[in-house]
């Protein structure tokens, strides 16, 4: 279940990085509306039931728009993509970490 839940989390970071990028890709586009990716709180109550498995979910940001109609801010989307960079690492060496042990053990021997 572990790693269910791990590759569930892998796969939403993922998700929300590329929505990050197309939102700032779209920062100058008219009425363009920033998305938002969820996906924790689902994980959180499926591995509390014994699952894990969850897909993430886009949806369309609510944040004030400015006079263009856009409401992609470079500021929060900067600061939510090193957010995701470092739980997509922090996930990553968790699902990496029974390999490597098993790796350095067959190392020793």
């Amino acid at each position: 279940m572990t790693s269910v839940a791990l590759t569930s989390a892998l796969d939403g970071l993922a998700l929300r990085q590329r929505t990050i990028a197309n939102n700032i890709a779209n920062i100058n586009t008219p009425n363009y509306h920033a998305k938002v990716v969820s996906f924790e709180n689902a994980l959180a109550q499926s591995v509390q039931a014994g699952e894990g498995n969850v897909t993430a979910a886009t949806t369309r940001s609510t944040a004030a728009t400015n006079l263009n109609g856009n409401n992609v801010n470079l500021d929060t989307e900067t600061l939510a993509n090193i957010d995701a960079l470092l739980r997509y690492q922090f996930a990553a060496k968790a699902v990496d970490g029974p390999a490597t042990a098993m790796r350095t053990a067959l190392r020793t021997s």
